[in-house]
């Protein structure tokens, strides 16, 4: 098994330096192009990119504003109506079982999935979207919470930009183990940005406000000691769902990012 980890591990290690020298070469060309039209037509190629992409998004939810009016809403873009820049990023989520990792991922997801592979306790969707005048491919791994699918971690972690740590906002025994998904993690990743996701809101909700006090004061205290970002979040209501991706771009691609801290309880807490 270790054997075939490796040689996984090798394949995908090689196909990522393809894809960045690929890209590179990709943004000399892209350069060169547009100084050849900005001379010949008297704007940039990457101006009438920008047009294209100015339709509106889908409704994500008065809860899921992000950006700040400044930023390129992204929109949904097949692939072969553009052909810019491609930039992959790979999360990866990681938790207990019959947490509502993949209510979650589908959530955001919904019909625009474009590759899937399941099986063999982890799963990955990809989803691509057009942000700022390029294509953003979002590689999603979800490794299934059984302990038999914690040997796939060392492949859905290596390479990753940002890895979500989930756990019931109704179940503290799963909040407890985030320190396990964490540190089996870091072994093979230590540089991805860790954002804590309370999944289930819209059931937390429902609990006794003291309880409620008491579990959010536990989540916050286990986000500071991960350094993480922490986000309440329902699939079910698109709670915070979309905004986590949102704030992983923003991050990633240094864009604006609006969103203040909530620590209301009884409200969606975001905390960082």
């Amino acid at each position: 098994m270790e054997a075939e980890i490796r040689r996984r591990k090798m394949f995908l290690n090689l196909g990522r330096r393809v894809q960045r020298r690929v890209f590179v070469l990709r943004r000399l060309v892209r350069a060169l192009w547009d100084r050849i039209l900005a001379c010949s037509l008297g704007k940039p190629a990457r101006y009438r990119m920008l047009q294209l992409a100015a339709a509106p998004s889908p409704t994500l939810g008065a809860v899921d504003s992000g950006f700040s009016s400044a930023t390129a809403t992204p929109v949904i873009l097949p692939h072969h109506e553009m052909d810019s820049d491609l930039v992959s990023l790979k999360i990866s989520l990681l938790g207990d079982c019959q947490i509502g990792k993949t209510s979650f991922l589908m959530k955001y997801i919904g019909n625009e999935k474009e590759e899937s592979m399941q099986g063999g306790g982890i799963n990955s969707i990809d989803k691509t979207m057009f942000v700022k005048g390029a294509r953003i491919s979002y590689s999603i791994w979800e490794v299934e919470g059984d302990e038999s699918s914690q040997k796939n971690i060392p492949m859905a972690c290596t390479d990753s930009v940002a890895i979500l740590f989930m756990f019931d906002l109704t179940s503290r025994c799963t909040l407890n183990s985030v320190i396990s998904w964490y540190q089996k993690s870091r072994r093979w990743n230590q540089t991805a940005i860790p954002i804590l996701i309370g999944t289930k809101f819209d059931e937390f909700i429902q609990l006794p406000i003291d309880l409620q006090w008491t579990i959010s004061s536990q989540a916050r205290a286990y986000a500071r000691a991960l350094n993480a970002t922490l986000f309440f979040s329902s699939a079910d209501y698109n709670i915070n769902v979309n905004k986590i991706f949102k704030f992983i771009t923003a991050k990633f691609f240094d864009l604006p990012w609006t969103v203040e801290r909530n620590l209301n309880i009884g409200e969606p807490i975001i905390d960082f």
